[in-house]
């Protein structure tokens, strides 16, 4: 098979959707029968959720690889062949990964396969997994990716296409020049760096105007958000590409729930880089188990007293300002309805090892854990000791009592979405590392980007990127016009576990050259395994969001069938 353009196929295009349309209808018949079995009197239940982990786990995987497909395979008169192309090839991966994943989810609810087995060895999915995944087909795609100028292009705004560009030119000649030096000897991010971002307004990119920010007052500019990240984190994911992370999960807690003088005070801030943050969410016994969190806060004379621990806190020491998940309800079955945010200043520490002793006595002390990649920002071990919080820093004052993890979840959706744009730029830096690699590296006599094997690689890495970036953009689009917000959750799972298989094999291109700490390679590897982690680990996300919010939609759409009165003529 020597056709070299995919998207030129007669009836390629049809043939995707007909066979998406059936998948499609297969899994929703899964997230039905699962529904129904994980339901009791119409609503979840918790206990036999906890039955159907591994199917529940299967399915969101399922969910995401099938949303990727059909994005990816929208109609695009504006899209490059070589990106149409690749589009293709990245959905041929996801039918076969969604059918494998449908198989195993059928298997564990006890269900005919017969429909499934249909389609996965019908005429149609042959032939499409046969124009899509030919040898011959991919090693000419890849050929194609290792000479163009880019691939994995978007629609972007002239807007948010500047402010992408201008942070790029910041990336390049600021960020990646230091980005060696501060990951192979763990050092903290340089003040020339965070002086930079202040200077081009990058704390302010999710506050409104009104607060001295640039964001719109009636837009949460998602995709200016992921714009920017994106491209900091191909410089350096520890070292730019989370710098913004953390102000937007507080200033959007902030805008959800502060009250006005909390919001003047802060906010301004903010933006403007003096005040920079950190979150501290996750507790030693708890991890992402948010609803279940015990860092106490008794109630004092004007205001509350602060006592246990929280761990991976990205970024504590430098920051002098943290957003603390808080159980302020001492009745622990109150579970996430116990829960409030204080606003903790504390003064910016260079090192990593910190102590703060307040004056009556309260001490915060903080620890950075070693880690073997996603070094500058530094994740910490804290304590709170008898620490004091002021009534004023009580996030939304006494009418924010028992919101915090709502607060919290306000701002986790646009952390999640950075995170997918972080994988996205993570996955670029490993491609384009590849390729030139694979261009100057000789073996046996040729260059190894003349080896079939590496040209079927290349396609493939820059396939799964370039449909990771596009569903990244496509449901930041559909958040900032009011869509799902589960939707997000699943653009984290795919990107961040596919940057982990991106930079694998960009790794395994350059060989022992990309087992070395010199070679950069080597720290986009490292750096990738930490997505799958934070902002939510992929299991809680598969488990407690998307599967869930996946089975809740088919018990509110069988229930409203079952109220509906029957019609008669």
């Amino acid at each position: 098979m020597t056709q070299t353009s995919l998207s030129s196929l007669p009836g390629i295009y049809p043939l995707a959707g007909s066979i998406l349309v059936q998948l499609r209808a297969l899994f929703d018949d899964a997230v039905v029968e699962i529904a129904r079995q994980c339901s009791s009197k119409g609503k979840l239940n918790a206990a036999l959720l906890d039955q159907h982990q591994f199917v529940s786990y299967e399915l969101a995987l399922a969910s995401a690889d099938l949303l990727s497909a059909e994005i990816g395979c929208l109609p695009d008169a504006e899209i490059s062949k070589l990106d149409a192309d690749l589009a293709l090839v990245a959905a041929g991966e996801a039918l076969v990964s969604v059918t494998q994943r449908l198989e195993t989810v059928y298997m564990g609810a006890g269900m005919g396969m017969q429909q499934l087995h249909a389609l996965a060895h019908s005429a149609d999915m042959v032939k499409f997994r046969t124009q899509t995944g030919h040898a011959g087909v991919l090693a000419s795609i890849g050929a194609q990716v290792a000479t163009a100028d880019d691939v994995g292009a978007v629609n972007l705004s002239e807007s948010v296409a500047m402010a992408r560009d201008a942070f790029h030119r910041f990336a390049q000649e600021v960020v990646k020049p230091l980005a060696e030096d501060i990951h192979r000897e763990n050092l903290i991010i340089p003040q020339a760096l965070l002086q930079g971002m202040r200077e081009m307004g990058a704390f302010g990119l999710s506050i409104p105007e009104e607060y001295g920010g640039s964001a719109s007052n009636t837009s949460q500019d998602v995709l200016m958000m992921i714009a920017v990240t994106e491209t900091l984190s191909e410089a350096s994911l520890a070292a730019a590409g989370s710098l913004i992370t953390r102000p937007e999960i507080l200033s959007r807690a902030l805008l959800a729930g502060g009250t006005d003088q909390q919001k003047q005070d802060l906010l301004p801030k903010i933006a403007a880089g003096e005040l920079l943050c950190g979150i501290a969410i996750t507790e030693p016994d708890f991890g992402s188990d948010v609803a279940s969190l015990a860092l106490k806060g008794d109630r004092t004379e004007g205001g509350w007293i602060l006592n246990g621990a929280k761990t991976w806190c990205t970024f504590a020491g430098k920051a002098n300002l943290l957003m603390v998940v808080t159980r302020t309800d001492t009745d622990r079955s109150a579970g996430h309805r116990g829960l409030s945010i204080m606003l903790v200043e504390k003064p910016s520490h260079d090192g990593h090892v910190f102590a703060y002793a307040q004056e009556g006595g309260g001490l915060l002390t903080g620890r950075a854990i070693p880690t073997i990649g996603y070094r500058g920002m530094h994740s910490f071990d804290l304590h709170f000791e008898n620490f004091f919080v002021p009534d004023d820093r009580l996030l939304g004052g006494e009418g924010g009592l028992g919101k915090g993890f709502y607060y919290t979840m306000a701002g986790m959706t646009g952390g999640r979405m950075q995170t997918a744009a972080r994988a996205s730029g993570v996955m670029r830096a490993a491609l384009y590392a590849a390729i030139r690699y694979a261009q100057d590296r000789r073996v046996f006599g040729s260059a190894l980007m003349n080896m079939p094997l590496t040209q079927v690689k290349i396609a493939k890495m820059a396939a799964r990127y370039s449909s990771c970036r596009k569903l990244t953009y496509a449901i930041g689009q559909r958040l900032e016009e009011g869509g799902s917000q589960m939707e997000a959750s699943l653009a984290k799972l795919l990107t961040c576990r596919s940057a982990e298989l991106v930079t694998r094999e960009a790794l395994q291109i350059h060989g022992g050259m990309g087992y070395a700490e010199e070679c950069p390679v080597s720290r986009y590897f490292v750096d990738a395994r930490v997505l799958s982690i934070f902002e939510g680990a992929e299991e809680t996300l598969a488990l407690k969001i998307i599967a869930k919010s996946l089975f809740e939609a088919a018990l509110a759409r069988s229930n409203s069938a079952v109220k509906e009165p029957a019609h008669v003529d």
